[in-house]
């Protein structure tokens, strides 16, 4: 399968394995974030009002600041580096970060200033049905949602050093807001009687944090803005033009997954927190792999299509859809088989969590998990329209996607919570099966438009993978029956550092199985590393 790569060899897979190391360090530290919350606030009422106000600015965060603003200022960004000057690069860079930074703090101002009608919108049940819950989540949406403002003007100067190549400095800015919380958790909630309220803070101060610890770097490439408002600015215009249909485009995962927490506040208490603590996990390698390689590839197809590198663009989209099997499949399969240990290894421990929190978590990570592959994909194929501005695709795509997720969310949601009470995994279900609806679309227009033309490799990994597949699935069956894993009866019993020893074992085995796998079958490391362009010559 080797082939002869071009002359940027491995440049895109280095700076994923940069991207990705750090934004595993991150995860290591989310998951031990995740596991103070889980100690300190479990799963009771004010932890689903935390985590409902706590999504609410996550969930615009994601939307603006790594979702349409990113996905339309680098193309511009780009296109500037591409045909302008310095000084133009510069200018624009001062005229978009002033716009942004009075468009976030009007925005804030009003949230905060109209909190009760935000959360009688995002918690419309808790508004109806449960005053207290309803007047906790006004008060902790008033501390939690000015991190908006901070984090996304964080994402703004992460764009431009990720568009500088300056990959390493935004991807371990996240870990500052782990640090954050885990210090509320450990410190101020111990001297509060209300600890979720004391973990609210901590959000507050690690947006403005993370805004100040990247500044200096900006300085380093002699990019720091000196923010004007100028909405009359072409390249302001432009972005604003694309960013309102990449909103939808690029962020529509994001709003189903809301969606989902909205309807969750209708069901019994605690299912906002088991749906938090199964995504979490779920969301794992598609932060750790899928935003890391999406992050990497937006700038070089920016690039590529500005100079009209049509070859290289394909060749660049095809190597991310490579790598990205070749790791979420795999991913999705342990998830699945170990959702269980995972999470009573890593939140129970018999004080605020109990073991039907573990149960209903267990169900709503294995939905969320089976879609992790179209998860993945969406964040790869999605840059390949917005590289070339076309901001109306991805958005049509992703309204049908939306409007199907709500039709299964209807289906699932009465099913599984008339039937069995735990509708809260209808939701995750619903979410999962819109994903590849919403990746399997992306991918046929791509096709059809000539974006994207494959040279085979993709064809070429299917008897690698099943192979690998079949053994790294039979290893992860064996292993867990040979350590009773498949069964949670018992395995609430052992103590922590056992937990932790023997699913890094079952894990370490599976993965070296499958790596040995893929290697018998012809999978070498060149083959991973970057774009084949020598497989395109007779394309």
């Amino acid at each position: 399968m080797s082939n002869i790569t071009d002359s940027g060899v491995g440049r895109l897979f280095r700076a994923t394995g940069i991207v990705s190391i750090f934004t595993m360090l991150s995860r290591v530290f989310g998951l031990i974030r995740d596991v103070m919350l889980a100690r300190v606030i479990g799963a009771d009422m004010l932890a689903d009002v935390f985590f409902v106000a706590f999504k609410i600015p996550n969930f615009f965060r994601r939307l603006f600041a790594e979702g349409a603003f990113a996905q339309a200022f680098v193309p511009v960004l780009g296109e500037y580096r591409a045909h302008g000057t310095n000084a133009a690069v510069r200018e624009l860079v001062s005229r978009v970060t002033g716009t942004l930074g009075i468009t976030l703090i009007f925005m804030t101002l009003v949230v905060v200033s109209f909190a009760p009608f935000f959360a009688a919108l995002f918690a419309p049940s808790w508004y109806l049905n449960s005053p207290e819950k309803f007047e906790a989540t006004v008060s902790m949406l008033r501390v939690t949602f000015p991190y908006l403002m901070f984090i996304s003007l964080t994402g703004a100067a992460g764009a431009i050093l990720n568009s500088y190549d300056r990959f390493a400095v935004p991807s371990f800015t996240p870990i500052l807001l782990n640090i954050c919380i885990i210090f509320a958790a450990i410190f101020a909630a111990s001297w509060s009687d209300r600890p979720a309220f004391a973990i609210a803070w901590g959000v507050f101060f690690a947006g403005l944090i993370q805004f100040a610890f990247q500044l200096p770097f900006l300085r380093h490439i002699h990019m720091l803005p000196a923010p004007m408002i100028d909405w009359q600015h072409p390249g302001v215009i432009k972005i604003l033009t694309l960013m309102g249909p990449a909103i939808f485009g690029v962020s529509v995962s994001q709003i189903n997954l809301l969606l989902d927490t909205i309807l969750a506040t209708f069901l019994p208490t605690g299912s906002v927190s088991w749906l938090y603590y199964s995504d979490r996990l779920a969301e794992l390698p598609l932060g750790v792999f899928g935003v890391a390689i999406a992050t990497v590839i937006l700038p070089s197809l920016s690039r590529n299509f500005a100079s009209k590198s049509s070859v290289l663009f394909s060749a660049t989209l095809e190597w991310a859809i490579t790598l990205v099997l070749i790791v979420a499949i795999p991913a999705s399969v342990a998830l699945v088989i170990l959702a269980e240990p995972i999470l009573i290894t890593l939140f129970y421990y018999g004080d605020v969590m109990t073991l039907m929190d573990m149960e209903m978590a267990t169900l709503s990570m294995r939905a969320y998990a089976s879609g992790l592959v179209a998860f993945m994909l969406i964040k790869i194929l999605a840059p390949g329209f917005f590289a070339r501005q076309d901001m109306r695709t991805p958005v049509r795509i992703g309204i049908f996607a939306m409007v199907m997720n709500m039709v299964f969310n209807l289906i699932f949601l009465s099913a599984l919570h008339f039937y069995w009470q735990i509708g809260h995994v209808g939701l995750a279900l619903a979410t999962s099966l819109s994903a590849y609806i919403n990746a399997g679309l992306l991918y046929v227009e791509l096709k059809k438009q000539g974006i994207y033309v494959s040279a085979g490799a993709v064809g070429r990994l299917i008897k690698p993978l099943a192979f690998a597949l079949t053994m790294m699935t039979a290893i992860l069956i064996f292993l867990t029956i040979y350590f009773g894993v498949h069964d949670s009866v018992g395995w609430e019993d052992i103590d922590g550092l056992s937990r932790i020893l023997r699913l890094i074992v079952i894990c370490g085995v599976a993965c070296a199985v499958y790596l040995v796998a893929l290697w018998v079958f012809g999978v070498r490391y060149a083959d991973l590393i970057g774009p084949r362009m020598k497989s395109y010559s007779n394309v």
